[in-house]
C-alpha cells in the first residue's frame, strides 16, 4: 500500500514539474519591444538638440513569416508623455521579420512619415531566444515623424554637426 502511494505521489510530482516547465517555457517566450518616437524638426532623419519626443504617437509592431510573408503578429500602441512605448509579445518569432513602424502622429506640425526607399521609417527587432540576447527586452531604434517645415534654428544645428544645410550631407 505504501509503495503504491509513493508511486502516486511521485507521478503527481512529475506532472507538477512538467507543468512548471511548460509555464517557464511560455514565460521564456514573452518579449517586450521598447522604443521612442520623436519629432524630426530639421528633416534630417535623426535626433538633434532641437528634436522633441512625441506623446500620443501610434506605432505598429508587425511580424511576417520569412518564407510565406504571411503576417503572424500585429499590435499597435501609443507613446507615453516621454515619447516611449513598450509592447508585450508572447511567442517566439524566429522564422519572422518583425519591425516597428510609424502609424500616426499626434502633432499636425510634425506628422510626415518619410517614404523614400532610403529613409523608410521602420525598426527591425528580433523576437526569439535563439539570437544570443540574454533579456526579454528588445530595444528598437528611435523613429521620427518629420516636421512639414524645418525650425529656423536648423541651419545652425546642421552647421554644428558639420552637415551641409542644402544637401543635408556631411561636409568634406
Amino acid at each position: 500500500m505504501a509503495k503504491s502511494q509513493f508511486i502516486l505521489v511521485l507521478a503527481a510530482a512529475i506532472c507538477a514539474l512538467s507543468m512548471a516547465g511548460v509555464a517557464n517555457a511560455e514565460a521564456d517566450n514573452r518579449f517586450y519591444v521598447q522604443g521612442m518616437v520623436y519629432c524630426d524638426t530639421c528633416q534630417i532623419q535623426f535626433m538633434t538638440r532641437v528634436s522633441h519626443m512625441l506623446e500620443g504617437a501610434i506605432v505598429k509592431l508587425e511580424c511576417k513569416n520569412i518564407t510565406t510573408e504571411e503576417v503572424t503578429f500585429v499590435k499597435d500602441t501609443v507613446t507615453d508623455r516621454l515619447g516611449l512605448y513598450s509592447i508585450p509579445v508572447d511567442g517566439d518569432y524566429e522564422d519572422d521579420i518583425c519591425q516597428i513602424s510609424l502609424v500616426k502622429s499626434p502633432s499636425k506640425e510634425c506628422s510626415e512619415i518619410p517614404t523614400d526607399i532610403y529613409s523608410q521609417q521602420a525598426a527591425k527587432v528580433s523576437l526569439t531566444n535563439n539570437n544570443g540576447e540574454a533579456t526579454p527586452v528588445r530595444n528598437a531604434n528611435p523613429l521620427g515623424f518629420m516636421r512639414k517645415d524645418p525650425l529656423p534654428e536648423c541651419p545652425e544645428v546642421l552647421k554644428e554637426l558639420d552637415i551641409d544645410p542644402i544637401s543635408k550631407r556631411p561636409m568634406v
